[in-house]
This record gives C-alpha cells, structure tokens and sequence, in this order.
C-alpha cells in the first residue's frame, strides 16, 4: 500500500449508518485526505474506527435539510478549504449537489444528481442521445396515466419518480390494478409517479467508478430472479451474482459501452455509479442509474472477487483523481438471500453443516440472526434476513452452488 501525503479536506456525509458507510471516510482517511464527518448521531455512538478516520464531526438533525448542511459547511469553509463534499446514499445524494453548488465545491452537478433520480426526465435524457429505454413517463394525473396505458398497453411499472430499488414499485396488468397503484401511490393527493412500459427480460446491473468523466473501474452483476419478482414471493431465495467475465464475454461489450455513453450524456464526472438494465426480446434496455454505489453490500462482493479494496479505490479516485490497482477477476461473487418460512420468530435453520461441509471453501461470509429474533417482511430486501455470501472461479458453477444453497438450507419460524 503507498502511503500518500496531500492537503485535501473532504467532508463525508452521514459517517455512521448504514454500516456499510462506515467503510467510506475510513477509507478517504486511509488514502490521505483529512475526513470531516457531518451525520444525524451523537459523535460518541460512531464506531471507533470511523471516530478515528475522522478529523472533526458536527451533528445535524437532517442531513437532508440543506439550510443546516450548508450553515455547517460554510462555517468549515471560514476555518479550512473545502475540497470535497460526498455522499452515498441515494436520498442524499441530490440535497447535498444542491449545497455543494452553494457552496462552491467540486463534484456531482445539481443538473446530474437530479437526472440521477428523477426517473422520468433521466429517461427522456438518455431518449435523446440514443439510450433504449422503455416508454415512460412523469405524472401526477389519474387521466394521463390512463391514456399512457391505452397508448402502451399492458403490463406497465408504476413508481416513484426519485425512488431506489423495487421500494413502492407496482406491476400493473389491467385498469383496475393501475387505479389502485395510483390511489396508493398518493397520485391525486399531490403525488406524482413514474409510469413505464415493462420489459420482459433478463435484469442485471452495470456499476462503475468514474473520474473525469471516464470509467476507471466496472463490475456487471446478475439478478436471478429479477427484483420485483424476489421482492414479492417467500418461497424464493433470490441471488445476484457478480460476474468475473466482464473483459472476456463478448456479450458484455455492449453494456459497458452503454453505461460508457450515459454516464457522458449524464455529465457524471468523479463518482460511483449504479445502472440496471434489461435483456430480453427487445434487445439491451437501460432501467435506471443512480450517481452513488449499490446496496446490499455488493462492492463487498466486488471485494472478495477481485483482490481489490473497491472503498479504497472509490477513495483514490476522490482525493488522487485515479485509480490505484486493477481488478484481478479472479472469481465470480454471489448473494443468496434466505427466507423464513413464515413471519414470527426465527426457531431454528436446516442444512447449515451441510454447505459448510460441501462448499466451505467458496463462503465469504453469512448472517444468520439468533434463534429468537424477530423475522423481517420479504419486501424488507436482501440482506433482511439470513444470507450466505460465496465465490468461485468459475461463473456457472457458482450459481450451481447458491442453487443448491437455497434448496438445503431452510430457515423455520415460530
């Protein structure tokens, strides 16, 4: 590891929570930069490890509420030059481009972080440069959701327009099932929704580290099934897989020139990204993009299948404006989600000696909550629940295995 010597004060955006955040001013420390925590706890709850990653910490009562954020960022800039102000997490992302444009400090653009996560205008957008996408739009109307569906037809995807991941997503296969996802999305009452053609298909996502506009990493993961699908049905143990065939496939080259081209037209400059798109029938489709790293853990993933700190690299990019290692691709690297049986209270697993003796050598890591805990709902996501985390050098025979994970291990409820 090169030990750096720099002069840049970078404030970090809600240090302590999720865990996962926790990684990110850790590592911005670690490559050099001086790390300015602004967060919603008490200094004295923030894990040791963040604590000492950090230089100083103010407390806000909303990081979201940009008056306060800002107050507190000019107030720094009265001590110390600013150099950089991030965050990583998708409800931050567009209130702190719009302090960061006040304040005068470098990064993701209002412009950008608000095509980012306004579905609807992110679309048209890409529509315009060339991008497949589905048929959408933007509505806060009963009527003109009603003559897209007669324009469209059926199924369509209704959801929210600066939402993430399958949260308050709707298939809708008929008018009835449209006017009961528009009452519930609050459609009427001021709401406004995103409204879409659905794609049949193969669901994926393509993620990325930028600087300067360009792509200095990309990883390509894999859905099985496709999230709202694995969102909505108990019996399934759903996975996504991280390939390690992204330069040698040839299928591949499309997608990285098409996550290459949005990210040009979305004016993303030094940032992680996240892009899901579609296969099927219709040929490659984008879905979406956030201007910020995937959730349920998978950078980890990234991790363990690629001998590479992939915080670590996020943070070389921020503060070095480069990359400081290449990606080995070694293995492929999975997550399979694990269901109780029924909601109450986790009553005892199946199956676990089993795996551990078959596939022990290929498990990452796993969370199993104690015998007593209370279950979480399937809509709660990936990591709700038990999971096992895996990897292996060959990308078939990985699925094989998380296959076979979901079909021996048994999570029961009381």
């Amino acid at each position: 590891m090169l030990l750096f010597s720099i002069d840049m004060n970078v404030i970090f955006i809600e240090p302590g929570f999720p865990a996962n955040q926790q990684k990110f001013p850790v590592a911005l420390a670690e490559v050099g930069a001086r790390v300015i925590g602004i967060g919603e706890r008490d200094v004295d709850t923030l894990p040791d490890g963040v604590r000492r990653a950090l230089s100083h910490y103010e407390q806000v009562g909303s990081v979201c509420d940009e008056g306060a954020v800002e107050a507190i960022v000019h107030g720094l800039q009265k001590q110390m030059p600013i150099d950089r102000l991030e965050a990583t997490v998708e409800a931050h992302i567009l209130p702190i481009a719009h302090v960061r444009e006040r304040c005068g400090i470098p990064g993701t653009s209002t412009r950008t972080a608000w095509l980012c996560r306004d579905k609807p205008a992110m679309k048209d957008a890409l529509r315009e440069g060339g991008i497949p996408c589905a048929q959408s739009t933007g509505t806060s109307s009963y009527e003109e959701a009603r003559q897209f569906a007669e324009r469209v037809g059926y199924p369509l995807i209704i959801k929210p327009r600066d939402g993430a991941g399958a949260a308050g997503t709707y298939r809708v296969d008929n008018d009835e099932e449209l006017d009961r996802a528009l009452s519930e999305s609050g459609v009427g009452q001021g709401g406004s929704v995103a409204i879409e053609e659905f794609i049949e298909g193969h669901e994926a996502f393509y993620d990325t580290i930028t600087t300067k506009g360009g792509v200095a990493h990309d990883f390509i993961t894999h859905y099985y099934p496709n999230v709202l699908e694995a969102m909505r049905a108990r019996w399934i143990s759903p996975q996504f897989i991280s390939t390690n065939r992204v330069e040698t496939a040839e299928d591949y080259a499309e997608i990285r020139a098409m996550g290459k081209r949005v990210i040009e037209i979305l004016g993303i400059e030094t940032s992680a990204t996240h892009m899901e798109w579609f296969y099927g029938s219709k040929g490659l489709k984008f879905a979406e993009i956030g201007c910020r790293p995937p959730g349920v853990g998978a950078w980890d993933l990234y991790c363990a299948g690629n001998d590479l700190d992939v915080y670590r690299e996020w943070a070389m990019a921020i503060v070095h404006g480069a990359p400081d290692a290449k990606p080995s691709r070694r293995f492929s690297a999975g997550l399979i989600a694990l269901r109780p049986n029924r909601d109450g209270r986790i009553s005892g697993y199946e199956g676990l000696d089993e795996i551990r003796q078959s596939f022990g050598e290929s498990i990452i890591d796993f969370h199993f909550p104690d015998v007593g805990s209370a279950t979480q709902a399937v809509e709660a996501g990936y990591m709700a629940n038990a999971w096992i985390r895996m990897r292996h050098a060959d990308y078939d025979e990985l699925q094989k295995i998380l296959n076979t994970v979901g079909e021996v291990v048994q999570v029961l409820a009381e």
